[in-house]
């Protein structure tokens, strides 16, 4: 295939790339690692957590276009982190990186992203990719950085084609734990850093299919010894551990994939009559597993600002969100209550079951947007492991 290079004048002047499946190319500026990646383009509108976001392990597969245009002005530190080995796929920004100006900022976020091989792209215009977004669908792209500013469009162009795309990608498995390991890190307090559980009152084991850090410390700091395990394991797995209750963590990909060994590890586990709490994909693993259904949205949820509904207070809470599958509310069961809905566009955002204390939500009540709105969803999650454990 002959080389194809940006138009004449631009070589050199342009040294990234974002070429999407259609086509179209976005142009500027390449920043962190030099190369391509190809994934689903995305957005998130959030106006801090970009380190968080990077690292959360459910945006495996995708490239992230951030709407706030100052990205990188609290550098990135090791405390910041979701997952050890970011699973995003690349980033656009519309600003080039804002150098730190943060006292906990330990290195700038450009080298952080090279030191993790992350592709990313600055100076296009991220409002008119969003609206792209926004109106016709999450799409294919490459994501590319060349020195040079010479960049083969037409295997670009190929290479967004030929990726399969998110549904029917099962991308838990991919970062997921491989090991099961002990988890009793708590919460973080200015000056002293992130606590330690020492006197735990509940044991919870965690199924991982893309556990961000901060879920587990929620669960520590909320009295709870945790033990987290792959989210292949089994029923019989996971019981072995004689836990107090079993959470179900967030991943990405598609739910109906990875449902194909997670259902029956939780159809078996639902048995048991053990208090259960899931978060994102773990509420699509549990509707999955009481016969409901799921779907790709053509607008993923992605941001810090996202208004859900409890519906049995009344209670309009401000959350972090980032999915792009959602139960279908109209297959759910009898025995299965809708709890909370989108004030954006009244998709289903939580359900408990009336006959066993099981209880999920579709957003991030860790992620703490609102800021401390969601948190009372882990001191439930405690009540229902006080009343069934014996005193």
């Amino acid at each position: 295939m002959a080389q194809s290079t940006l138009p004449a004048g631009d070589a050199g002047a342009y040294t990234g790339v974002l070429v999407l499946a259609d086509g179209t190319v976005f142009k500027g500026r390449g920043i962190g690692a030099v190369g391509d990646s190809v994934g689903e383009v995305c957005f998130n509108t959030s106006m801090t957590g970009y380190q968080e976001i990077l690292t959360d392990p459910s945006y495996a597969g995708q490239i992230i276009t951030f709407t706030f245009p100052h990205v990188g002005n609290v550098g990135a530190n090791p405390e910041d982190i979701e997952t050890v080995t970011p699973a995003a796929r690349g980033l656009i920004l519309r600003a080039d990186i804002t150098d730190p100006s943060n006292w906990r900022a330990t290195r700038h976020l450009d080298d952080w992203l090279k030191n993790y091989g992350m592709v990313g792209l600055a100076g296009i215009d991220t409002r008119r990719l969003t609206r792209r977004i926004r109106d016709l669908g999450a799409p294919n792209g490459v994501v590319a950085h060349a020195p040079d500013g010479v960049f083969d469009l037409d295997a670009l162009v190929a290479k967004a084609k030929g990726w399969p795309g998110l549904e029917g990608m099962d991308l838990a498995k991919d970062v997921s734990c491989r090991q099961t390991y002990a988890w009793d890190e708590a919460g973080w307090t200015m000056g002293q850093g992130y606590g330690k559980q020492e006197n735990p009152r509940f044991h919870v084991v965690a199924i991982d299919y893309g556990a961000k850090r901060n879920i587990l410390r929620c669960l520590a700091a909320a009295g709870c010894k945790v033990t987290v395990v792959p989210g292949t394991a089994t029923a019989d797995e996971v019981m072995r551990h004689q836990p107090d209750g079993v959470f179900l963590s967030n991943g990405p990909g598609d739910p109906a994939a990875t449902g194909e060994y997670a259902v029956p590890t939780i159809k078996g586990l639902l048995d048991t009559g053990l208090p259960m709490f899931g978060i994102c994909l773990g509420h699509q693993m549990l509707s999955l597993a009481l016969g409901a259904k799921t779907k790709k949205m053509a607008l993923g949820h992605r941001g810090a600002n996202h208004p859900v509904k409890d519906l049995a207070s009344g209670r309009v809470e401000i959350t972090s969100q980032n999915h792009g599958f959602v139960v279908m509310e109209e297959t759910l069961p009898a025995d299965a209550e809708v709890t909370h809905v989108s004030l954006f566009d009244g998709s289903n955002e939580g359900i408990r079951l009336k006959s066993k204390p099981v209880f999920s939500v579709q957003y991030h009540p860790e992620a703490s947007p609102g800021p401390q709105d969601s948190h009372y969803l882990f001191d439930r999650f405690v009540e229902l492991m006080a009343g069934k454990k014996p005193a």
